[in-house]
């Protein structure tokens, strides 16, 4: 089977095409950016250089996108261009191409607004019934890309699914206070109970939707470590999330003091990954406790895979108070 996989210099495309590639599959890697794992460099935007990539593909997994930290630095109309009008020459060409599976990389940014609550209120538990209300431009067309899936569905018969992922970034969180507050790890641990994913187990999420999407058709699925919360552990994950994790997972106060973390006092969401594990099969690695693990014996908490992408960073200029601008 012949993979395209967009973004190849990316995170989640480089995940991918090394893994492709490691396995023996044939991968074609588009990016604007040329990469060692980058065979096709060109622009999504352009409706030719897509039309001659898709040559005798018979599987699409579309990562390539502007992501929030280019909010600030780029207009609403590159945002349309990219994450809009990309997706719909891929969806043309997969169509007219007969792709058998089309795998699209959305967010859980496109919850946005969705997520916000009250001080104190209890958690919010998020699946893939909670309707989102996108609160930038980011959302907004990461959203419409997920329409124009469903409709490629529903009209041409092209068989997409679309992978909500959370967190697999290894940079710099951008919220100041946060950064002040904890260390990096510290950070990324905590999010592991709620809104991060390794990128191992997003890649392999991306290749089960593959495998899967001719037999389903269409569907969303949230893709994020699995939690060890209940939904009853809701109201108070909203005003002392400590409290749970002990009652879940009393072993993380052992390897926390050791290292002079803290756990974040308050949770607002929680991901839920339920329906990827049953109707793809998915099994992610690394979660929570799988962290705790790796601290105990002296590992990165990231995955191997994960070390081995590493960073990329979103700009090509350094900002000297943040990782990137935000609103």
């Amino acid at each position: 089977m012949r993979i395209l996989v967009t973004g190849s210099a990316g995170h989640l495309g480089e995940a991918l095409v090394r893994t492709l590639r490691d396995a023996g599959r044939e991968v074609v890697g588009l990016d604007i950016i040329d990469t060692p794992f980058t065979t096709d460099v060109g622009s999504i935007v352009d409706r030719s250089f897509v039309r001659r990539s898709m040559n005798g593909v018979q599987a699409v997994i579309h990562t390539a996108t502007l992501h929030k930290p280019h909010v600030v630095t780029h207009s609403r109309q590159d945002f349309v261009d990219t994450n809009i009008t990309g997706t719909l020459n891929l969806l043309e060409e997969a169509t007219v191409a007969g792709v058998g599976s089309f795998v699209f990389t959305s967010t859980t940014s496109v919850f946005g607004d969705a997520l916000v609550r009250p001080p104190g209120a209890p958690a919010a538990w998020i699946t893939e019934d909670t309707t989102p209300i996108p609160k930038n431009i980011y959302g907004v067309t990461k959203a419409s890309a997920e329409d124009l899936c469903q409709m490629f569905h529903s009209r041409h018969g092209l068989p997409c699914l679309i992978l909500r992922t959370s967190r697999f970034f290894p940079e710099e969180d951008d919220n100041r206070s946060i950064r002040q507050a904890y260390a990096d790890d510290n950070i990324k641990a905590n999010e592991f109970l709620f809104r991060r994913v390794d990128v191992a187990d997003a890649m392999s999420a991306h290749l089960l939707a593959v495998e899967h999407a001719p037999k389903i058709g269409f569907g969303r699925y949230l893709i994020s470590a699995t939690t060890p919360f209940l939904p009853a552990d809701l109201p108070a994950l909203g005003i002392d999330a400590p409290a749970v994790v002990r009652r879940r997972v009393p072993e993380f106060e052992f390897e926390y003091q050791r290292r002079g973390w803290s756990m974040s006092p308050e949770i607002d969401r929680v991901y839920v990954n339920e329906l990827a594990r049953t109707e793809l099969g998915w099994r992610p690695h690394y979660d929570f406790r799988a962290v705790l693990n790796r601290l105990r014996a002296g590992e990165d908490l990231a995955s191997p895979l994960a070390k081995l992408v590493g960073s990329k960073g979103y700009h090509d200029e350094i900002f000297a108070d943040e990782p990137y601008p935000v609103d």
